[in-house]
Protein backbone atom coordinates (compact mmCIF):
# COMPACT_ATOMS: atom_id res chain seq x y z
CA UNK A 1 0.00 0.00 0.00
CA UNK A 2 2.78 2.44 0.93
CA UNK A 3 5.48 2.08 -1.67
CA UNK A 4 8.98 3.39 -2.18
CA UNK A 5 9.12 6.80 -3.73
CA UNK A 6 6.63 8.38 -1.35
CA UNK A 7 7.54 10.61 1.56
CA UNK A 8 5.26 8.52 3.76
CA UNK A 9 7.39 5.44 3.08
CA UNK A 10 10.53 7.24 4.22
CA UNK A 11 8.82 8.60 7.33
CA UNK A 12 7.09 5.43 8.48
CA UNK A 13 9.91 3.00 7.74
CA UNK A 14 12.85 5.12 9.00
CA UNK A 15 14.53 5.29 5.59
CA UNK A 16 16.77 7.77 3.83
CA UNK A 17 14.62 10.43 2.11
CA UNK A 18 16.67 10.28 -1.10
CA UNK A 19 17.17 6.56 -1.82
CA UNK A 20 14.65 4.91 0.57
CA UNK A 21 17.19 2.15 1.20
CA UNK A 22 19.48 3.17 4.10
CA UNK A 23 18.26 3.64 7.66
CA UNK A 24 17.85 7.18 8.99
CA UNK A 25 18.09 6.41 12.71
CA UNK A 26 20.66 4.03 14.22
CA UNK A 27 18.12 2.13 16.32
CA UNK A 28 14.73 1.09 14.95
CA UNK A 29 13.31 0.32 18.39
CA UNK A 30 11.91 3.57 19.84
CA UNK A 31 11.91 2.22 23.38
CA UNK A 32 15.69 1.74 23.59
CA UNK A 33 16.01 5.28 24.85
CA UNK A 34 19.81 5.32 25.04
CA UNK A 35 20.02 5.00 21.22
CA UNK A 36 16.50 5.95 20.12
CA UNK A 37 17.43 9.46 18.98
CA UNK A 38 20.87 8.77 17.48
CA UNK A 39 20.98 9.34 13.73
CA UNK A 40 23.45 8.09 11.16
CA UNK A 41 25.66 10.86 9.79
CA UNK A 42 25.29 9.69 6.18
CA UNK A 43 23.08 7.23 4.35
CA UNK A 44 24.83 3.86 4.06
CA UNK A 45 23.50 3.38 0.52
CA UNK A 46 23.52 6.74 -1.30
CA UNK A 47 25.83 8.71 1.00
CA UNK A 48 23.40 11.58 1.66
CA UNK A 49 24.68 13.72 4.51
CA UNK A 50 21.74 13.99 6.92
CA UNK A 51 23.00 17.11 8.72
CA UNK A 52 22.60 19.30 5.63
CA UNK A 53 23.89 22.37 7.44
CA UNK A 54 24.88 23.17 11.02
CA UNK A 55 21.87 23.09 13.36
CA UNK A 56 19.67 21.82 10.52
CA UNK A 57 17.38 19.83 12.79
CA UNK A 58 16.47 22.81 14.98
CA UNK A 59 13.64 23.31 12.50
CA UNK A 60 12.27 19.92 13.51
CA UNK A 61 11.20 21.55 16.76
CA UNK A 62 8.40 23.28 14.85
CA UNK A 63 7.25 19.96 13.41
CA UNK A 64 7.41 18.39 16.88
CA UNK A 65 5.37 21.27 18.28
CA UNK A 66 2.69 20.71 15.65
CA UNK A 67 2.59 16.96 16.31
CA UNK A 68 2.30 17.39 20.07
CA UNK A 69 -0.39 20.08 19.79
CA UNK A 70 -2.37 17.81 17.45
CA UNK A 71 -2.04 14.90 19.89
CA UNK A 72 -3.09 17.11 22.80
CA UNK A 73 -6.17 18.38 20.95
CA UNK A 74 -7.19 14.86 19.90
CA UNK A 75 -6.72 13.59 23.45
CA UNK A 76 -8.71 16.54 24.82
CA UNK A 77 -11.59 15.90 22.43
CA UNK A 78 -11.65 12.17 23.23
CA UNK A 79 -11.49 12.77 26.97
CA UNK A 80 -14.19 15.45 27.04
CA UNK A 81 -16.59 14.05 24.44
CA UNK A 82 -15.98 10.34 24.95
CA UNK A 83 -15.45 10.22 28.71
CA UNK A 84 -17.23 13.42 29.82
CA UNK A 85 -14.18 14.71 31.70
CA UNK A 86 -13.96 18.34 32.74
CA UNK A 87 -11.25 20.66 31.52
CA UNK A 88 -9.12 20.11 34.61
CA UNK A 89 -9.65 16.33 34.59
CA UNK A 90 -8.60 16.10 30.94
CA UNK A 91 -5.08 17.36 31.73
CA UNK A 92 -4.06 13.96 33.17
CA UNK A 93 -4.78 12.02 29.94
CA UNK A 94 -3.21 14.77 27.84
CA UNK A 95 0.04 14.79 29.84
CA UNK A 96 0.11 10.97 29.88
CA UNK A 97 -0.33 10.73 26.10
CA UNK A 98 2.34 13.38 25.47
CA UNK A 99 4.86 11.64 27.73
CA UNK A 100 4.21 8.21 26.21
CA UNK A 101 4.38 9.47 22.62
CA UNK A 102 7.40 11.78 23.10
CA UNK A 103 9.93 9.29 21.66
CA UNK A 104 7.75 8.83 18.57
CA UNK A 105 7.14 12.52 17.97
CA UNK A 106 10.82 13.41 18.38
CA UNK A 107 11.89 10.79 15.83
CA UNK A 108 9.05 11.54 13.41
CA UNK A 109 9.70 15.28 13.57
CA UNK A 110 13.31 14.84 12.44
CA UNK A 111 12.49 12.56 9.55
CA UNK A 112 9.52 14.70 8.50
CA UNK A 113 11.77 17.79 8.58
CA UNK A 114 14.44 16.29 6.32
CA UNK A 115 11.76 14.97 3.96
CA UNK A 116 10.59 18.54 3.44
CA UNK A 117 13.97 19.39 1.89
CA UNK A 118 15.18 16.15 0.28
CA UNK A 119 13.18 14.33 -2.37
CA UNK A 120 13.26 10.75 -3.59
CA UNK A 121 15.79 10.25 -6.38
CA UNK A 122 16.22 6.61 -7.44
CA UNK A 123 19.18 7.51 -9.67
CA UNK A 124 21.21 8.43 -6.58
CA UNK A 125 21.15 4.89 -5.15
CA UNK A 126 24.67 3.66 -4.71
CA UNK A 127 26.14 6.98 -5.86
CA UNK A 128 27.86 7.70 -2.50
CA UNK A 129 27.89 11.43 -3.04
CA UNK A 130 26.43 14.30 -1.05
Amino acid sequence: MIKKGTKLYSILFNKCPRCHEGDFMVENNVFKLNKAFKMHENCSVCGLKYMIEPSFFYGAMYVNYGLTVALAIITFIISTVGFNLTLVQSFIPIVTVLIVTAPFTLRFSRIIWINLFVGFNPTQRGAKNE
